[in-house]
């Protein structure tokens, strides 16, 4: 199983460029199956090209970083 520590590790180096455009992204889970839960905040949140981000940028991230990922899903944040 992928620990939260590796993905956020891989998180910490995409988050200044989500950063530098008004948004971030927030680790919410990783399933037992190996499925990273992130949820997009800030700009990236309702931007109409989130989906994009999310696939091309942060799943791709962190699929290149820990090729045992199986998919990253975008949830709503943690309380």
């Amino acid at each position: 199983m992928i620990s939260r520590e590796d993905v956020e590790k891989v998180l910490d180096e995409i988050r200044p460029s989500l950063q530098s455009h008004g948004g971030d992204v927030q680790l919410v889970d990783v399933t037992e199956d190996d499925v990273v839960q992130v949820a997009l905040q800030g700009a990236c949140r309702g931007c109409p090209m989130a989906a994009l981000t999310l696939r091309q940028g942060v799943e791709a991230q962190l699929m290149k970083a820990l090729p045992e990922i199986k998919g990253v899903e975008s949830v709503e944040p943690a309380l």
